[in-house]
């Protein structure tokens, strides 16, 4: 059922104080809750919700607390935690007293993102970008002129090797058999075990035949469970007609472990999460990293996020320029007119109006072009400052879909602490500005006397 609104009563309570009475009306916090159009989120995501049954959770609350998890870089645990412990938190959530028990059980908000998907995720980006413009911390004439740039959004998964992936494999199908009520012949359970850790040693110390001889032994358990379980599966459908249709899908990620080779493509890096890519973007400190490319598109300007997206098949970066700048326009209504890129870009193919100015061009640059092309370089710390301060360096979320999810909500989490960052440096700068005027008050007043 459609969750009801947070509507405001009408009279005082006697034992307890609002919170706009207890608050500081000036924090960064307390004014943002006003900038943001909390009834067309509710009109949005209302719709997503039946009309019969159990009233759901209001639909600001779990915006709110999602806004907050990616602003301040916090898992769903620990946003619903901290939410107890601040009264700005909770009065940006909607509430109207302060409460002293957990609004909801943070497995809530994986069901809420399930319920909004990645249109949801990019709707809440739009707006941030709406609020940052209310804010001033962008202006809409800044949002024709743009940089953009790819990133890779790492998944939460330890670092692939053969032997690591064999195990890891074996130790899931032979967990799923049991609970389908498999009988294995054996589990390899410490012998697959052993081999592991030796052959960790053995790589360690660089005896490389003998760590190759514990993958392999690791590569044949693995191979005896896959085929031990195949033939039960059979034997159980035609006695009984069960389907494990789970089961089948954890067989073909484990046979493709088991098959694949050192220079094959396509390759699985990870048992519990399949669709990571393994992307090379040429740093020396890093030359492999596991996840999803993400494309940002940042203002040339404020470095303002106007659009996010994840880049699923690790695609050519030029070839995902169109697509970047759709997302712009979908989410302001303003197509970008000028496009600053690295060499990356190079054979994106797209033609007027946009122009497209590629780092380290010659022809036809002028004085103003110049330096916006050396502005093109602010794209870089963006990435940075998200991957420190918000949720791209390590994603979570489960699947493809979560990672589009988190990239949109990084990019939300970004923009908002730009507008808490203007607006606290509003109230900085008006409160300096009324001391020197008392200041300047009183010694009239003093030189008068």
């Amino acid at each position: 059922m459609k969750p009801k609104k947070q509507e405001r009563s009408g009279c005082d309570d006697l034992f307890r104080m609002r919170l706009e009475q207890m608050l500081d009306q000036r924090h960064a916090l307390y004014r943002l809750s006003g900038k943001i159009d909390w009834t067309v989120v509710e009109d949005h995501f209302g719709a997503l919700y039946s009309e019969e049954g159990r009233p759901g959770i209001p639909i600001r609350l779990m915006v709110g607390l999602h806004y907050l998890k990616h602003t301040f870089n916090e898992s769903d645990e620990t946003v619903v935690a901290r939410w107890v412990e601040n009264p700005y938190w909770q009065h940006l959530c909607g509430e109207e007293y302060f409460r002293h028990e957990m609004p909801i059980n943070p497995s809530q908000m994986t069901r809420f993102r399930e319920r909004i998907g990645k249109e949801g995720c990019e709707f809440m980006l739009g707006l941030t970008v709406v609020a940052g413009i209310n804010t001033k911390t962008v202006s809409r004439a800044s949002v024709a002129i743009v940089n953009v740039d790819t990133t890779v959004q790492d998944k939460a998964i330890a670092f692939p090797t053969d032997a690591r992936l064999y195990h890891k494999a074996r130790g899931a199908l032979v967990r799923l058999a049991k609970q389908r009520g498999i009988d294995l012949r054996q589990s390899y359970e410490r012998v697959s075990k052993r081999a592991l850790m030796m052959n960790g040693r053995y790589a360690h110390a660089r005896q490389m035949r003998r760590a190759k001889r514990e993958q392999k032994r690791l590569r044949t358990c693995l191979g005896r469970v896959i085929r031990d379980i195949e033939r039960k599966v059979v034997l159980q459908q035609t006695e009984a007609g069960q389907e494990h249709a789970e089961l089948k899908r954890l067989l073909e990620i484990a046979k493709r472990i088991h098959a694949q080779q050192r220079h094959d493509k396509g390759k699985v890096y990870s048992v519990h999460a399949p669709e990571v890519e393994c992307i090379a973007k040429g740093k020396a400190h890093k030359p492999y990293e596991f996840g999803v490319k993400v494309g940002v598109v940042s203002t040339s300007k404020e470095s303002f996020v106007v659009g996010m997206q994840a880049l699923p098949g690790n695609p050519y970066d030029g070839h995902t320029l169109e697509a970047s700048l759709q997302q712009v326009k979908r989410l302001t209504g303003i197509a970008p007119k000028e496009v600053y890129v690295d060499r990356g870009y190079r054979g994106h193919g797209l033609a007027e109006p946009v122009k497209v100015w590629i780092a380290g061009a010659k022809r036809g640059v002028t004085v103003a072009i110049r330096k916006k092309l050396k502005r093109r370089n602010a794209v870089e710390p963006v990435i940075g400052h998200m991957k420190n301060d918000g949720r791209p360096g390590r994603n979570f979320l489960k699947g493809a879909q979560g990672d589009a999810m988190n990239a949109l909500l990084c990019g939300a989490g970004h923009n908002l602490r730009k507008i808490l960052r203007r607006l606290a440096l509003l109230c900085a700068s008006f409160r300096v500005s009324l001391n020197q005027l008392l200041a300047s008050k009183i010694s009239n007043l003093q030189l008068t006397d």
